[in-house]
């Protein structure tokens, strides 16, 4: 009895030493590997014993960018007169009598661009106004007074005589990346200004239909038509683009909007405020799609021109501008449309197989006779537009494309559109260009004959 005691004792200690020794030297040794392997798996939130958010909580943390943008967004109504037409009135009383005048109210929003009142908005929400109204997020209200407007980007400036107010800074847009969060500010209803957030889901996007081809930065922030000229800005309060159209048939935000990249943005309110007009810059060359080429497939080289000097060649693919990386025309066209005539630019080609780098500088459009589509194009002079009874078109300076010789089309002819595109100036050639690829394209021409005369061809010339 005494020894199956001590047999029992002995087994009992025995296993308390087994115990304590694995709690000692192996149980730490499993937690260690448990910890180690939270550890690599960082895109997992990280919480503490509390419950609180360690990881990842900062990153949406938009607060910051909130605060700093609010107060520099502004709402804008503008007022333009309309003419009501009375057919009877003009009957009995003759021409310049058959209507009424009324006013019509447009509002959208602006963003303050410097302390002393400068304030960007889109050229949509101005359009034809009489009198512009700014209303700050704190209520004030002023008359503002336009500076100027560029219709191919939807970029319009205006001023409001005021001191020390709050204002955005300019970020870099060609840094913006895809999935990065963004806020969009605007103040769509008068309201004070409102924040909806998301993230940029694509860059470099030309919209379907928008005969102004730009490099778009597109976002699923909710953006409605009241927002129009608004802020897109990253979560350091930086603004990086300027919202200017969303994608729906219902006129109201169904999961896409779009902003004018504020590189470009930038370009075209310094040269509003230096001369209040935009000078287009250009490289001088004929694009033509390519579905095999990651970048831009070049088919012709102007002579003269900065890429013709710069060692650019027929066949050459564009891959770089500077550092950035151009997979397509609207990549390119983004580009170009922030930088000035003049300025000189590094081109990467792809030529054979073998990349070259190249320098270019950049001309301006208006000292060019565009070409396209076996067309050489001139600039519309004001006085020529008005004795035309025209506010588009480009004149035919010179023409060797057979097809369209047949119907007529000879030098001193005005082409008002190509496919329903209008042409307002050479810039507006450079842009159709990389929409309708060949001359074989052209479905639908709008000219003015030697006459004055206005005629419409469709294919089947």
């Amino acid at each position: 009895m005494k020894q199956n005691i001590k047999l029992f004792a002995v087994a009992l200690l025995g296993g308390f030493v087994s115990l304590t020794l694995y709690h000692q030297f192996i149980t730490p040794e499993v937690n260690s590997q448990a910890i180690n392997t939270t550890e690599k798996v960082a895109h997992f939130p990280v919480y503490t014993s509390n419950t609180k958010l360690v990881a990842a909580e900062n990153l949406t943390d938009f607060t910051t960018a909130a605060e700093a943008t609010v107060n520099s967004v502004v709402h804008v109504k503008n007022t333009s007169v309309g003419i009501q037409q009375d057919p009877f009135a003009e009957l009995f009383f003759g021409q310049g009598h058959g209507g009424r005048k009324y006013e019509r109210v447009g509002t959208g929003s602006g963003v303050i661009i410097s302390p002393d009142g400068y304030i960007i908005t889109n050229n949509h929400v101005i359009e034809n106004a009489s009198d512009i109204e700014i209303v700050l997020n704190n209520k004030k209200k002023y008359t503002a007074k336009l500076i100027g407007t560029d219709k191919s980007t939807d970029i319009a400036l205006v001023k409001i005589e005021a001191t020390d107010l709050p204002f955005v800074t300019f970020g870099d847009s060609d840094i913006s990346k895809i999935g990065e969060w963004v806020l969009a500010v605007g103040n769509p209803y008068n309201l004070t200004s409102t924040v909806t957030a998301g993230i940029i889901s694509a860059k470099g996007r030309d919209l379907e239909g928008n005969n102004n081809i730009e490099s778009f930065i597109q976002t699923d922030a909710a953006v409605n038509p009241g927002n129009s000229g608004g802020a897109l800005v990253n979560t350091r309060g930086e603004l990086i683009g300027i919202n200017t159209a969303i994608s729906s048939q219902t006129g109201s935000f169904v999961g896409y909007s779009f902003a004018v990249p504020s590189n470009i943005a930038k370009r075209v309110v310094e040269d509003l405020m230096e001369s209040g007009s935009v000078k287009r810059a250009v490289l001088g060359v004929t694009t033509q799609p390519k579905s095999d080429v990651d970048g831009v497939y070049i088919s012709d080289v102007s002579k003269g021109t900065g890429a013709d000097k710069g060692g650019i060649e027929s066949g050459d693919v564009i891959k770089k501008i500077n550092a950035v990386k151009i997979h397509k025309f609207s990549d390119l066209v983004g580009q170009l449309v922030a930088k000035r005539p003049g300025d000189e630019v590094l081109v990467t080609i792809d030529r054979d197989g073998v990349e070259k780098v190249l320098k270019v500088k950049l001309s301006e459009i208006s000292e060019l006779v565009t070409e396209a589509f076996g067309i050489q194009f001139h600039e519309l002079k004001e006085n020529e537009r008005k004795d035309l009874g025209t506010s588009k078109g480009v004149r035919v300076a010179k023409i060797n494309n057979k097809d369209l010789q047949k119907l007529g089309i000879r030098p001193g002819y005005v082409i008002v559109s190509i496919n329903n595109y209008g042409l307002n100036s050479l810039d507006d050639v450079e842009k159709v260009k990389g929409m309708v690829k060949n001359a074989e394209d052209i479905n639908k021409l709008v000219i003015i004959n030697l006459k004055g005369e206005r005629e419409t061809f469709s294919r089947g010339w």
